[in-house]
């Protein structure tokens, strides 16, 4: 298992660019050019420019960009850059097209009257010459063809298609699920006052704020002019009244909250909202003044502080909840959209208290899990009554009119004046692990609390706080970067957070939003000033209502990196120093409240694509920003300062410290970090004038993330386990950096992979399919830069370059092979890569020096020791990848076939003949294109490989895997060349099938591997439901008889071990099979097939033979019957289309639609027509070559088996059209031939086209009509055959008759009154008589006794027995018998008519054969049953055999007697009667002997042993059959009046049931006439009502003399044979059944048969009855016998059986029934009977008595060793009933009737004996 084929090794590919240039030369380009473009390339390298969401890129403005922020925006705006390499297209999908179905009429009895014979077959006898026949059939059958066979296979499991490798989505700007929400309405009970709404989403179960706010407001323009004062413009941005909302995690957590402000007034939260809750504008008389008063306020309010806001109230909607009620009812009302979905909040709940002190976010998630908690907000908190309207909507396109969340316009823009929807930004509630793409840097700051509780002084109530962001100290710094709020500026320069009334220490809720500038100085910092506000205006004051309290300030930047997180800040009371921002707030001067103690919580998060804010990633830009020059040093990173002269160590240190980075930030600038590897890798660096070499180190870090990537589990993988960001990298990402030397495309990258060690080494192997596709895209791209394309492939790369490639491939093969045999997973990973590695080289090198590293892997793997199926299993994966490419079939040199391969790699032009004019092979050469030769391989190198593969696995019996994946890889190919758009043309498909002939060599000869049981002989469901395709007999022993050359269906059922191939893998293998017969040249297999030697030939038929099984039409449950065959009939452009109908392997039909089910039965129906279609062409092919091959006769039977086999099997009408078409094509050429050496199938191609003729669809009914014709005209033409076929035809529909269950009498009907309209319109069969009317009589009686089993085989019986003189038809007869019987499962009556069959053979074979092997004649069955001997009837007189077509069956052969008796003997054992097995084999075995058929012998002794050991097993367990007598009565049942029969029941038939069975079917005949008698009596006629009918049941049981019983020893001898039979029946003198003891009279009746049980029929006439009498005494002899008998029987067992033998003790000696015993022997024992004849009858009841009584001592005896501990008091009391019983009957039994004991005197005194015996006899008498 070790070693490997040879082929591999030895084959040395073909130079292909030198033989394509040649080829070239030579002129033959034209098909080379077939499959595109070829040998011109098919890689292209292209710019893609980058989708943009927005209608710009979001880029930072104009000016001086630090180095490192140009690089992120150069990498996410420059194009994608792409190297393609073409992909197969797959093919274009027809649609669904339906036809109906026709409707059937039906027909009257007689023939001729009232029947009109079906539509004829034009021009059925009009064919002058065999070659028009042909054309005209070969055009019909070629008419309205699938010209793809795939499209109608079901695709295949793409669980194996390795060659799948999946383009990576491009990357893009991540989005979570979108919805839409759009604020509609904002109502309380009164309108007083301008408010503003925020909106924003929280997650409570991560306690974590999930998107930023969005502002809007829904003021009226009264309010809006209130604000005047304070809005200076109001920009269109700010207008937006909708917002989308992303949500990358969803929970039912999420929770959107709405907080309302209003602007600052006087007062408590509570007590501006007081007006709220008590007032309403519908009491607007009451309350008019009021609300003016109040609104005038609010106006003086607005003017004078209308920059301040206060919180007012807020209100919340689990949004989740929202969603999915929304889904459900759209899943219920409207399918397309979400539309108009409306939230109602009917009630707002302001957080509102007296300090005011609970505004903070972790207040609020306290809130919100209360309202999750007890659904509702809690009493305590007030309510304010009032409306929120919002829409929710989730979003699938954008909207128009939409901004992004740095406010540009998103794409598609709107018309003017529309109001903008806004996008929210989403803050992912965890890790989103998705590269940046997209230019963003934002700032978000949230001042927490401030804490003035301590400060004395009376300002600082009512706080708020300016914030700024400021880019320098003075007042003019200020930026306006801040995004502004509601119906205002886009950006301010500062903000004001709301104001909570009279808190010292109040929570704070703003989220102040900036746009952070590209570049950042150590000067900008955040500013906070603190003021306390005025609300009323005091009367003497007029300035502003602003009061300073203090500053406090946060640079942006910490030692360069961006300040975010927690702060507490302390606060400066005085003016602010000079140059503050580049001091922390520490330091003197300054006057610091709270003596510099921190007072002021804030927090600061960042949004940015810039700042990496991860300490690892930081410096290794830095670092190597500072190798690209314009730094000084010693340069400053972080804390430390690095001098020039240690920049090659750190920034080593930096790139080995890359891996320790946090995923998350990992992943977002992953391109970045990998781009600036890669430079490192590639270009030599220059560091203090020195080259520093970070190549090696740098290698090991790409190695080091690649594993970090693959390694965590939230990163997604393709199926190939690619990780799915790597891959997108190096698909869209990946450049090289800018340079012109092929040494840096190439030369640096492999020796970085090889020379690495370690772990590192383990990972570059484990993930090589990075570095190989890296390295695929560095050639492109070199190949493209260079501008090569034109360059001869040979020329694009150095040698040097080539030597690697080689080393690289080989050290990975080497790699592969070592850990193959540990971690063979992995392994397989690596073989993939290898493969898609030179599947990419493909495109780009010389395909050539390709093809050695191929060769060289072949070789190398081989050689590893390893076992043989992993290694082929290895070679398929790698081949299959390659064989998937593109130009494979060019590759293979498709377009040339062997005959024009050069001999030498260097091929001589002149030599070279182009196939398609090469016709004048010799047959060997023709033979050698379908074997796998060294020249084949050698010149089509791809294809060889793959094929001997494929052969080396399905020599491997036991490795069903690996011959599936070669199978499935084959098949895979195939389907690829169907579907591809470039091979539709005719000429194109047969030289790509040409490439494939030697697969045909490879199938034939794997045939034995092949199983198609599967989907094998018989209509689903089996025997029972569609008996009319399953032969009388086992088909494996009908073909042996039938001398069947090449024996498939025995082979089948007797050595289903040799098929290792699954039924599913075979099917696959022979769709291929029959894709090359469909799409070779014709002549070229006419050619082969009459070349091809005889024993091949066969094996050819053999596997047409197991396609037809294989591909059997499927008739699906969804589809009604008769639709179906006509449906499928018809040509319907019908595929499998992946993306309408999922594929499923499983026969599941619960979760498929009627319509999917009812589309796969059409294709699959498509898919039979076609591939029998192909097996039918081949056939045409394999009969038209003949002529010209000499063994003519075994041709044409071997294809009129294959066809009959297509006829047995289920079929499509246009299928089975062009079947009889090639049928009576073979009738009329060779007629003669078949009705001389192939009688018998001459008999089966009868009975299939008769079983046709009875078909409910027309077409198939006219064609099979047509096909009998002239059958029967051709065989009328030559005198000798007529009668024969004649007597076929009667026999067929004999048997047709007998298997009535699936056969349609009109239509059979209607089919002979169209044959008969053929011969009335034929002039030449004017006179003949056919007279097939008497035939039919026989059906319509079996037709009304179908529901009484018993009636139907007397009524078969009574045929067979008719056809007395014609065996032939008696045999038929009994095989429908046999059938039948077996049907219902009665095996033993089934064995038993085939049992006469054989003996009816053995007498025809004992006239024409004297062998002593033989049977003489059926008398040597008698030992089976003396029942055969009626088969002896048939005499010389009678008979001459093979005259007149007679006993010419396949059965009347030795073959067919031991088949017959084969069959038997299974069934008798079936029915469990061994015995009889024994005595059938005793006849076979000297035939088998005389044959010397050991193997046979084998398997016959097997059988006999098993019959033995079940003897021994089962002997007393079996149950044998039940028997009943059945008296008809009445002159209802016709010819059944006054008949007896004894009918044979199951084992275990109780009375009841026949009853009810009878009495079931004959109530149907007669309704309420019939009446059953319960009783046995004796009928008298005199008494029974004329106008019913009776049935009388009895229970009977066999009856054997004593005489018979010597020889019926065992319980099986008690049960065969069986003739006699008897019942009883109690009566009184006085007419009651039952009486008194001494009146009990008892009736025995004796019955005897015509026939012994068991018969071939279940029940038999009786012919003779006797009855005597009993009298009382006589009957109570006979009870106390048996009881006495019992006893015996259970005290002597040799395992006694406690429970029966306690049992029968109860019943003799228990107290409560020995009145039993006791009042017999009391009745008739008490006294000497007066009537001296009944003196012995006394006497005899006197000694069963005593016998008895000896019994039961002997059982109460056998007891005691019994019984268990606790049933000692049980035996005791045993013990004490026998004694009473004994002693009671003490008397009677001791009296005796003194005159039957009178001395007798002995004549011969001097005998001692007898005068002992005397002396014994005085003794007693003394006694």
């Amino acid at each position: 298992i070790l070693s490997c084929p040879f082929t591999l090794n030895g084959t040395h590919p073909l130079d292909l660019e030198e033989f394509l240039m040649s080829q070239l030369r030579s002129g033959d380009s034209a098909l080379m050019q077939e499959l595109g473009e070829f040998p011109d390339d098919n890689l292209e390298v292209e710019l893609v420019a980058k989708e943009c969401r927005t209608v710009r890129h979001s880029v930072p403005e104009e000016g001086w960009l630090d180095s490192h922020v140009r690089d992120c925006v150069q990498s996410y705006t420059q194009p994608w850059l792409m190297s393609l390499l073409l992909q197969v297209k797959s093919p274009s999908l027809a649609v669904l097209s339906d036809d109906s179905s026709r409707t059937l009429t039906s027909s009257d009895f007689d023939l001729r009257s009232g029947l009109t014979p079906d539509p004829r077959v034009e021009g059925l006898l009009h064919f002058s010459n065999y070659d028009d026949l042909d054309r005209f059939n070969q055009e019909a059958r070629q008419g309205n063809r699938h010209p793809e066979l795939f499209a109608l296979y079901p695709p295949a499991d793409e669980d194996d298609a390795v060659e799948i490798r999946p383009i990576p989505d491009c990357p893009k700007e991540h989005m979570g699920d979108r919805i839409i929400i759009r604020c509609q309405a904002i109502k309380f009970e009164i309108d007083i006052e301008p408010l503003f709404a925020t909106l924003a989403l929280y997650d409570l179960r991560e306690k974590k704020k999930i998107s930023e706010n969005f502002y809007c407001d829904l003021n009226s323009d009264q309010f809006k002019g209130f604000l005047k004062p304070h809005t200076p413009q109001t920009d269109h941005s700010t207008l937006s009244r909708a917002a989308i909302f992303s949500i990358t995690y969803p929970s039912p957590d999420i929770y959107l909250v709405i907080k309302i402000e209003k602007v600052l007034q006087q007062g408590e939260i509570s007590d501006c909202a007081e007006p709220y809750m008590v007032m309403k504008e519908t009491d607007s008389a009451k309350n008019k003044e009021k609300l003016e008063k109040l609104r005038s306020q609010s106006e003086m309010f607005c003017q004078r502080l209308g920059r301040y806001r206060m919180p007012f109230a807020w209100a919340t909607v689990n949004i989740m909840n929202v969603i999915s009620t929304a889904t459900l009812d759209r899943d219920t009302t409207d399918s397309d959209s979400l539309n108009g979905l409306h939230v109602h909040l009917t009630k707002l709940d302001p957080a509102l208290f007296k300090e005011g002190d609970r505004l903070s976010d972790e207040d609020l998630f306290k809130f919100l899990a209360d309202i999750k908690k007890f659904s509702s907000l809690q009493r305590r908190i007030k309510t304010i009554p009032g409306t929120i309207r919002l829409d929710v909507t989730p979003v699938h396109e954008n909207p128009m009119a939409c901004l992004s969340t740095e406010l540009i316009p998103v794409k598609p823009l709107a018309e003017k004046n529309v109001r903008p929807v806004k996008e929210v930004l989403e803050f992912p509630s965890s890790e989103v692990y998705v590269p940046h793409s997209t230019y963003r840097n934002l700032l978000y700051v949230y001042p927490q609390r401030l804490n003035f509780v301590n400060r004395l002084t009376s300002g600082g109530r009512n706080i708020t706080i300016k914030i700024q962001f400021m880019s320098g100290e003075d007042p003019s710094c200020v930026m306006p970067v801040i995004f502004g709020k509601s119906t205002g500026p886009e950006f301010v320069q500062e903000v004001y957070t709301p104001v909570t009334y009279h808190n010292k220490s109040p929570d704070f809720y703003e989220e102040v939003k900036m746009a952070l500038p590209a570049r950042l100085t150590e000067r900008h910092h955040l500013l906070f000033t603190f003021y306390h506000i005025s609300c009323q205006q005091k009367q003497n004051q007029t300035g502003a209502s602003e009061t300073l309290i203090g500053y406090s300030w946060l640079p942006i930047l910490s030692t360069d990196r961006l300040q975010t997180g927690q702060y507490c800040l302390p606060i400066a009371l005085d003016r602010l120093p000079v140059n503050y921002s580049l001091i922390t707030p520490q330091v003197p001067p300054v006057k610091w409240m709270e003596s510099h103690k921190g007072v002021f919580n804030l927090e600061i998060q960042a949004v940015s694509s810039v700042h990496t804010q991860d300490n690892h990633l930081e410096r290794f830009f830095t670092l190597c920003h500072a190798l690209e020059g314009g730094v000084t040093f010693p340069l400053r990173v972080r804390e430390e300062k690095i001098p020039e002269n240690k920049l090659e160590h750190e920034l080593k240190l930096s790139i080995i410290s890359l891996s320790s980075s946090r995923l998350e930030p990992l992943v977002l600038y992953l391109h970045l970090v990998l781009d600036k590897l890669f430079t490192l890798i590639m270009q030599p660096m220059v560091i203090a004038g020195q080259t520093a070499n970070l190549a090696q180190i740098a290698f090991e870090s790409v190695v080091s993330i690649v594993n970090s990537l693959h390694n965590s589990q939230e990163l997604a993988r393709d199926q190939q386990g690619r990780n799915g960001l790597l891959a997108t990298y190096l698909y869209w990402v990946f450049r090289l950096p800018d340079s012109n030397e092929l040494l840096n495309t190439g030369r640096k990258e492999p020796p970085d992979m090889l020379s690495c060690t370690g772990v590192c080494r383990e990972n570059a192997y484990k993930y090589a399919w990075f570095f190989f596709e890296l390295l695929v895209k560095s050639m492109a791209q070199h190949v493209s830069q260079l501008e090569k394309q034109d360059v001869p492939r040979r020329s694009r790369f150095s040698d040097r370059f080539k030597d690697d490639v080689t080393t690289i491939v080989s050290v990975v093969t080497a790699e592969i092979g070592t850990i193959l045999v540990k971690q063979q997973k992995q392994a397989e990973k690596v073989n993939i890569s290898l493969a898609f590695f030179l599947y990419d080289l493909l495109s780009l090198m010389d395909r050539g020096f390709v093809f050695i590293l191929v060769k060289n892997y072949c070789n190398q793997m081989s050689a590893k020791t390893v076992s043989m199926p992993t290694l082929i299993s290895m070679r398929l994966e790698f081949l299959r990848i390659l064989c998937s490419h593109e130009h494979y079939l060019n590759l293979s040199l498709y377009f040339s076939s062997p005959a024009s391969a050069p001999a030498s790699p260097c091929p001589s032009i002149s030599s070279q003949v182009s196939f398609s004019s090469s016709c004048s092979f010799q047959e060997q050469r023709i033979l050698g294109l379908f074997e796998l030769s060294q020249e084949f391989k050698q010149q089509h190198y791809l294809a060889g490989l793959l094929l001997t593969e494929l052969s080396a696995a399905l020599d491997m019996e036991s490795e069903g895997s690996v011959q599936r994946k070669a199978i499935n890889a084959t098949y895979s190919l195939l389907c690829a060349h169907d579907l591809d758009q470039r091979c539709t043309r005719p000429e194109v498909r047969a030289k790509v099938a040409t490439l494939y002939l030697p697969l045909v060599g490879i199938i034939i000869d794997s045939i034995n591997y092949l199983d198609f049981t599967g989907t094998g002989k018989s209509k689903t469901g089996g025997s029972d439901e569609d008996p009319d395709n399953v032969p009388p007999i086992n088909q494996s022993i009908a073909m042996a008889i039938a001398g069947n050359p090449f024996n498939t269906l025995a082979r089948n059922q007797s050595a289903k071990a040799v098929a290792t191939l699954s039924a599913e893998t075979s099917r696959n293998l022979l769709v291929c099979f029959l894709w090359v017969m469909k799409n070779a040249e014709r002549s070229l297999i006419q050619r082969w097939t009459a070349d091809m030697p005889s024993a091949q030939l066969n094996r050819l038929l053999e596997l047409l033979t197991i396609c037809v099984s294989c591909f059997e039409y499927r008739v699906r449950v969804s589809v009604p019957c008769m639709e179906y065959i006509d449906r499928a009939g018809q040509k319907v452009n019908l595929r499998w289309r992946k993306d309408l109908t999922q594929w499923r392997q499983t026969n599941d039909k619960h979760d498929k639609t009627k319509a999917e089910l009812d589309q796969e039965a059409l294709i699959s129906g498509n898919l039979a027509t076609e591939s029998n279609l192909i097996v039918l062409d081949l056939l045409e092919t394999i009969v038209q070559a003949v002529p010209l091959a000499d063994c003519k006769d075994s041709v044409v039977g071997g294809v009129l088996r294959v066809l009959l086999h297509c006829l047995t099997c289920n079929q499509s009408t246009i299928f089975l059209s062009h079947c009889f078409s090639t049928l009576r094509a073979l009738v009329v050429k060779f007629g003669d031939l078949l009705f001389e050496e192939e009688a018998e199938q001459c008999a089966d191609l009868c009975q299939k086209v008769l079983q046709h003729c009875s078909s409910p669809v027309d077409g198939n009914r006219s064609q099979a009509c047509a096909t009998l014709y002239l059958i029967m005209r051709y065989s009328f033409s030559s005198a000798n055959n007529f009668s024969r076929v004649k007597m076929q035809v009667t026999m067929s529909l004999a048997s047709l008759v007998g298997k009535s269950e699936d056969f349609h009498e009109e239509y059979l009907r209607r089919s002979l009154r169209t044959i008969l309209a053929y011969a009335e319109e034929d002039t030449e069969m004017q006179n003949t008589p056919l007279n097939l009317n008497s035939i039919l009589s026989d059906t319509v009686k079996m037709r009304e006794f179908q529901e009484d089993p018993e009636m139907l085989m007397d009524l078969m019986y009574r045929i067979a027995k008719g056809y007395q003189t014609s065996p032939d038809l008696r045999l038929t007869w009994l095989q429908n018998m046999a059938e039948k019987h077996k049907n219902r499962k009665c095996f033993t009556e089934s064995a038993m008519c085939l049992v006469h069959a054989a003996a009816l053979v053995a007498e025809y074979l004992s006239m024409l054969e004297d062998h002593k092997y033989l049977p003489v004649g059926s008398v040597t069955f008698q030992s089976i049953s003396p029942n055969v001997l009626e088969e002896s009837a048939v005499s010389d007189d009678i008979l001459s055999p093979d005259e007149d077509g007679v006993c010419s069956g396949q059965f009347f052969t030795t073959s067919g007697l031991v088949g017959l008796l084969k069959q038997a003997a299974e069934l008798f054992s079936n029915g469990g009667l061994y015995e009889t097995v024994n005595e059938v084999y005793k006849i076979i075995m000297p035939v088998l002997e005389a044959h010397r058929d050991f193997r046979e012998l084998v398997s016959t002794h097997e059988k006999l042993q098993k019959a033995f050991d079940n003897i021994i097993q089962k002997g007393h367990k079996r149950m044998f059959g039940t028997y009943f007598r059945v008296g008809f009565y009445g002159a209802k049942f016709g010819d059944l009046d006054e008949q007896e029969f004894v009918y044979k029941e199951p084992a275990i038939t109780h009375l009841p049931e026949i009853s009810h069975r009878l009495e079931n079917f004959y109530s149907q005949c007669f309704g309420d006439a019939l009446e059953m008698i319960k009783d046995s009596k004796d009928i008298d006629r005199s008494k029974l009502d004329t106008n019913k009918a009776y049935i009388q049941i009895t229970y009977v049981e066999p009856f054997f003399d004593d005489y018979e019983m010597k020889d019926r020893l065992t319980n099986f001898e008690k049960n065969f044979n069986l003739r006699r039979f008897m019942y009883t029946t109690p009566f009184t003198k006085a007419g009651r059944p039952r009486g008194e003891l001494n009146e009990q009279y008892k009736r025995k009746t004796i019955l005897t048969t015509m026939h012994t049980f068991p018969y071939i029929k279940t029940r038999i006439n009786v012919i003779q009855k006797e009855e005597f009498d009993l009298t009382p005494i006589e009957v109570a002899i006979e009870d106390m016998q048996k009881k006495t008998r019992e006893l015996a029987v259970a005290t002597h067992r040799e395992q006694p059986d406690a429970k029966m033998l306690q049992m029968l003790l109860q019943g003799s000696v228990g107290a409560t029934v020995n009145q039993g015993p006791l009042e017999v022997a009391q009745v008739f024992l008490n006294e000497i009977p007066a009537d001296p004849k009944l003196f012995r009858h006394h006497n005899k009841l006197r000694l069963c008595f005593k016998e008895f009584i000896m019994r039961c001592g002997e059982a109460v005896e056998k007891n005691k060793h019994l019984i268990t501990l606790d049933q000692k008091e049980y035996q005791q009391e045993l013990k004490k009933n026998y004694n009473r019983l004994r002693e009671n009957l003490r008397p009677m039994l001791e009296r005796k009737i003194p005159e039957l004991y009178k001395p007798i005197k002995p004549r011969l005194e001097n005998r001692d004996s007898i005068k002992r015996l005397s002396f014994r006899r005085t003794l007693e008498e003394n006694s």
